[in-house]
This record gives structure tokens, C-alpha cells and sequence, in this order.
């Protein structure tokens, strides 16, 4: 089981660094004038248009295989998490109800 988490994992954070990466090389929404008067993107790998429709539909897969590998992640690690917490060691001290401070002292009956 620590084999196919490791597995995950990983496929996780690589999906997580292309996803970055392939955002980064999307052009934003003002681009398009400039390759509209031919700015040399025709001229590219996959022309004009198809670098858009590629990029995206790309990243749109490794969005829903990031999707489902965070949930399958959750689900296979929600009881197995154990805390390292400094907080969880340490006792709480005995606090005394502030009720029996501002009450009256008792005294003995003898």
C-alpha cells in the first residue's frame, strides 16, 4: 500500500509541475490581435490556432487527473494520519472554574 501511495504521489506532483508549466505557455486573451495580423505564429509547431486548442485541451486532462488524484489521495490517507504535533503533547494545566474564585470561601462547619 506505501508503494502505491509513493506511486501517486508522484504522478500527483509531476501532473501538478506540467499543469503550471503548460499554463505558463498559454497565451492570454489579448494575444490574439497580434496573431490575427500574422505575428509569425503561423509558422509554429501546431499553426496559428492549434497551439491554443492543444494547450488547453491538455491541460484540461491533467486538471481532471489532478482532480482525481487528490481525491483518491483523501481518501486513501483519512486514517492513517498522525499528528506530530508539539501541541498534543503537551498536558493542559488544571484551570480553576472562575465560578469558585469570585464565590465566597468556605468555611468549615465544625
Amino acid at each position: 500500500m506505501a508503494n502505491a501511495n509513493s506511486l501517486l504521489l508522484s504522478v500527483h506532483v509531476i501532473t501538478a509541475i506540467v499543469i503550471v508549466v503548460l499554463i505558463l505557455l498559454q497565451k492570454g486573451k489579448g494575444a490574439d490581435m497580434g496573431s490575427a495580423f500574422g505575428a509569425g505564429a503561423s509558422g509554429t509547431l501546431f499553426g496559428a490556432k492549434g497551439s491554443a486548442n492543444f494547450l488547453s485541451r491538455t491541460t484540461a486532462v491533467l486538471a481532471s487527473v489532478f482532480f482525481i488524484t487528490s481525491l483518491t489521495l483523501a481518501y486513501l490517507n483519512k486514517g492513517t494520519v498522525v499528528s506530530d504535533s508539539v501541541l498534543d503533547q503537551v498536558e493542559s494545566p488544571n484551570v480553576v472554574p472562575k465560578e469558585t474564585i469570585e464565590s465566597e470561601p468556605q468555611i468549615p462547619q465544625e
